[in-house]
Parts: C-alpha cells; sequence; structure tokens
C-alpha cells in the first residue's frame, strides 16, 4: 500500500498523507499504470456527467483543466522544458542547461499550445462516438507506462542523481502487467493498436533523447508522457473506436 500511494503523490496532487522518500517512489513505478486507470476514470466519469450538458468542444477543454489540476500540470512542464531545450540546445550540455531554466521559451509554449489543441479536439470527436468511455480510461494509463519503458531501456542523462535512476526493469514488468489487464478487459483491437502506436512513439523519441542527451531526464519522461496521449486519443479516433 505504501508503495501505491508513494505512486499517486509523485503523479498527481491528490492529497494522500504521508511523507516519502526517492527509493519509495523508484519502488513505487510499477504503479504507474494504475494511477493512470483511475485518473482516466476520473476523466470519464466527468464527461459522461458533463457531455449530456454541455457541446462536446467545451468538454474537451475541461478535461484538460481537469488532467492539469489532478496532476499539478507536471507533464505539461516537462514537455515545455524538454522543446525548449531540444529546440534551443546545440550541444549537451546546452539542452540540459536550458531544460533546467524555469521560464517557457517560444518551443515550449507552442508545444505545450499544440498538445493541449490536439487533446481537446480528439476529445470532442471522441465524445461523439460509441466506445469513448475505455479510450479515455485507457490513454493515461498508456503514458504513464510508456515512462517505464524508457527508464527500463536508457540510462539518466545528468550527472546528479534522480529517483529515475532506481526504476528498473522489475516496474517495468509489473506495469506491463497491469497494463494487459487493461487491455484485454477493453475487449477492443482498437486498444491493442494504440498500445502498438505507444510503444512506437516512446521508441522514436527515446532513441532522439539517446543521440540527443545521450538518455533521459524528468523532463524527457514527462514530455514522452504527452506524446503518447497524444498519439492515443488520435489512434482512438483515427481508428473509429467501438
Amino acid at each position: 500500500m505504501k508503495t501505491f500511494l508513494a505512486a499517486a503523490a509523485f503523479l498527481t496532487r491528490v492529497p494522500v498523507g504521508g511523507v516519502f522518500e526517492a527509493a519509495d517512489v523508484a519502488r513505487s513505478a510499477g504503479w504507474f499504470p494504475l494511477i493512470g486507470i483511475l485518473l482516466g476514470a476520473v476523466y470519464a466519469l466527468a464527461a459522461g456527467l458533463l457531455r449530456g450538458y454541455l457541446p462536446a468542444g467545451v468538454v474537451g477543454v475541461l478535461l484538460v483543466i481537469l488532467d492539469a489540476l489532478l496532476t499539478g500540470a507536471l507533464h505539461f512542464d516537462g514537455l515545455a522544458d524538454s522543446a525548449d531545450g531540444f529546440g534551443g540546445g546545440r550541444t549537451h550540455e546546452d539542452v540540459l542547461r536550458i531544460m533546467r531554466d524555469h521560464a517557457v521559451g517560444s518551443y515550449g509554449a507552442l508545444a505545450v499550445a499544440a498538445v493541449v489543441a490536439l487533446k481537446v479536439t480528439a476529445y470532442a470527436g471522441l465524445l461523439d462516438r460509441s466506445g469513448w468511455f475505455a479510450a479515455l480510461i485507457l490513454t493515461p494509463a498508456l503514458g504513464r507506462w510508456s515512462m517505464l519503458l524508457l527508464t527500463a531501456t536508457l540510462p539518466y542523462a545528468r550527472p546528479s542523481g534522480s529517483v529515475i535512476e532506481g526504476i528498473g526493469k522489475r516496474s517495468l514488468v509489473w506495469g506491463t502487467a497491469l497494463m494487459l489487464v487493461a487491455l484485454v478487459a477493453a475487449i477492443s483491437v482498437r486498444a491493442w493498436i494504440a498500445l502498438g502506436v505507444a510503444v512506437a512513439v516512446t521508441g522514436l523519441f527515446g532513441l532522439y533523447c539517446r543521440r540527443r542527451i545521450e538518455g533521459i531526464t524528468g523532463d524527457t519522461l514527462g514530455a514522452n508522457l504527452q506524446l503518447c496521449e497524444s498519439a492515443a486519443l488520435l489512434t482512438f479516433l483515427w481508428a473509429g473506436y467501438r
């Protein structure tokens, strides 16, 4: 139970109580997909309550706001920092230095704006189709599972220590088991396609991170989550999820 609460405290702003150390968070990583499922269930419930009373586009905006509130916009911040670093940095050191800068540059602002617009539009499209409930639940789970793929296959890019270094392949095994259970329960070929797309996006982004900064950081994990969630939503929408 402590590891699950540590995962919830790390990935959300939900008050779970207790004080957790870096080692607790590292050991909790296998629960990341389940945290995603629970967040997705909240989003799906909210959408179900609102879609009969508001236009789908408005509901899409509210879902993005809800996501930002529950997660503290943690992964949007990682996306912005990564975009600024990769966009403005020339060398390995430049990229990492820019990522540490709390100011949001033009690349970061554009990246966040693009992802928010994409998500709002995708939510609006999905809510007008059947099967949207499962899509909303699975998308956050796929995003958080993708983090485990990167931590299990790439080193930490900074010389200073990080909780990321403590997340190993065991967490990937446990997280994958949880993810597979959710996908089987969804009873949909489209869900498996979304899984394949998330793997492809993570693989390509991981290779890019390896080439540019020789590994990953917390910011790149957040960026990858946003990319995978966006890709999953597009996949569900494109495939006509039913």
